[in-house]
Parts: C-alpha cells; structure tokens; sequence
C-alpha cells in the first residue's frame, strides 16, 4: 500500500490539535506558574533532556536594566537552540532550514501575573520563510519535538489561541547577498577567517549582539552532507530591538535573536549569505507602531551595510 505523505501529515497536525493556529506563523505555549518553579532555566534543561542542543539562553531584564533602566515583563529570557539529527536531515534537501538554525523563542512572564509562556515558530512560519513546503513530514515532526517538550516542561499548558492579522510583506521576507570567493581549497580556510573578523567586527560596531555561533557544515557532515566547503551561522540580535518591541509583543522573541547563514558549495566561486527580515516581525505579529516600526528598519538598514562592507 502506497503511503500519501501529504495526507499523512495533515493527519498528524489534526491529531495534535494545533488546526486552529495552522495558518500562524508563531505560536505561544502559556502554563500556570503560581508556585514558580518554571523558570528560563527548568525549560532549558527540559530541552537538554530531550537531545536539543542549546546555544544561547540569556536574561534580557538585565541587559534591559543595564542599558535602559527598566523593563516590561516579570521575567524575559531569549534561547536559542536546534535538534542537530533533525536539521541535518531537513538540511539535505532544504538548506534554508539554516534561516531558523537555531530556533529562537522567549520564555516570559507578563508584569503581574502568575504563568510562564514560550513563543517559537510555528511550522506554518517557518514554511513560509524558508520555502519548505507546508506538508513536509520532517518539518511537522520537528515542530511536534518541540511541542513534546513544551508540553513536559510546563505542565498543564497549552498553545494560546493566536489570531494575528497575517499582513502581506512590504518588503522581501529573507534578505540575501553574494560574494566571490575565488581561491585554492587549501586556502579557503583562512579567507573564510578572515570575512569572519570583518563581518563581526563591522556588526559590533554598529551595535548588534553576536549571541551564538554555530558551524552547522560539520553537523551536516557528520551526517553524510559534505556538500559544502563551509555552512555557517550566527544569531545576531540588537538590545534596542528586542527592548521596544517587547514592550507590546514579547512573543517577537520567535524571530530574535535572527539567524544570519552564509555557505558555500565545494566546487563553486560563491558564497551565499541569508537572513530573514523584519518584514516577517511586522507582517506576521501585528507590529504596527511606530517606534516598535521605526526601530526595526532602521537595524535592518545597519546591518545591510555592514553586510555590504565586509561582502564588497
């Protein structure tokens, strides 16, 4: 009997009760927290637990505190983090899956009140983005990993019902660049430092946070995938960003910090270079005020130009 992978996932997002935020791009899970005793910490070790690799969990209340003297929320923390096996394997065929490589999420408690909530994308979200189709089993399966674990380390939650107003893009939702790299396999090594040490410290200067790092290529490797001279990629995030924007929708933490991918292909002069914009913060989580607005582009144009600098 021939299996219809199609119909097969569709099932599995029924049975897993998500139907009703398909078509969001983010999802929050929200659980009582009288006692206090779920916390950043307790949800990353949950993670750990579960074979995720962790590469960033940070209390943004104190860099909130530290650089602006206040803060919105009880509590606010960002992680980043990925199932090496599952990406790997998604990476074969779907390279962009790099774009959400790690996972960003926030783990937040609203000012006064007594739960603790975690945004993530949603695969509908993730979908859109990296041109992964909907339906993919691997993707859906990887979402509900995610779940699982939520679901363990926050019990008796549930994902909050999100209606956000999808809005279309008012600009391109992945920004992409190019460079050459024409020199010899022994030598690729030292120029990839070398744009490295440019491209960081042109980021720096223009104030962003390189809060992780990962060499995603030797994961792929190690998989079977030597199809790439190097993949790597950086979660970037800007204090000032993630500050204003919080302030009205701490679930934005889905997209921040961003993942910044740049690969090439062994046999080939090119490198390639990704992010996804801020135009998925504005149109997929009803970000409509200006200063949440007005902050957001302008990041994205200080980044295109350090990305310009380094790739010229």
């Amino acid at each position: 009997m021939k299996i219809n992978l199609k119909n097969l996932a569709v099932g599995l997002i029924l049975a897993l009760g998500i139907s009703a935020n398909a078509a969001q791009d983010i999802r929050i899970y929200t659980a009582d927290n009288q006692g206090g005793k779920i916390n950043a910490v307790s949800i990353e070790k949950a993670f750990k637990d579960a074979g995720f690799y962790i590469t960033g969990n940070n209390d943004m209340n104190k860099a909130f505190e530290a650089k602006f003297k206040e803060h919105a929320h009880d509590a606010y923390n960002l992680m980043t983090l990925h199932k090496k096996d599952t990406v790997s394997k998604l990476a074969a065929k779907y390279p962009s899956i790099a774009l959400f490589t790690p996972l960003s999420m926030s783990i937040f408690t609203r000012k006064g009140e007594k739960t603790v909530s975690v945004s993530t994308m949603a695969a509908a979200g993730i979908a859109k983005v990296a041109e992964i189709p909907a339906d993919n089993a691997d993707l859906i399966a990887y979402m509900k990993e995610v779940a699982d674990v939520l679901e363990k380390a926050m019990p008796n939650g549930k994902f909050e019902d999100v209606n956000y107003k999808i809005a279309k893009p008012e600009g391109d939702l992945v920004k992409r660049f190019t460079m050459e790299m024409d020199v010899k396999a022994d030598e690729i090594e030292d120029e990839l430092e070398g744009l490295q040490e440019e491209l960081e410290a042109g980021l720096e200067t223009a104030g962003f946070v390189l809060a992780g790092y990962n060499k995603l290529g030797d994961d792929y490797a190690a998989a079977g995938n030597e199809a790439y001279d190097f993949f790597d990629a950086y979660s970037i995030c800007k204090v000032a960003v993630i500050f204003e924007v919080s302030k009205t929708h701490p679930e934005a933490g889905a997209f921040a910090p961003c993942t910044f991918s740049m690969y090439k292909k062994k046999g080939e002069k090119v490198v390639h270079f990704a992010y996804p914009s801020v135009y998925n913060w504005l149109s997929s989580i009803d970000v409509v005020d200006k200063a949440s607005k007005d902050v957001l582009l302008k990041a994205q144009d200080a980044m295109n130009a350090a990305v310009n600098e380094a790739t010229e």
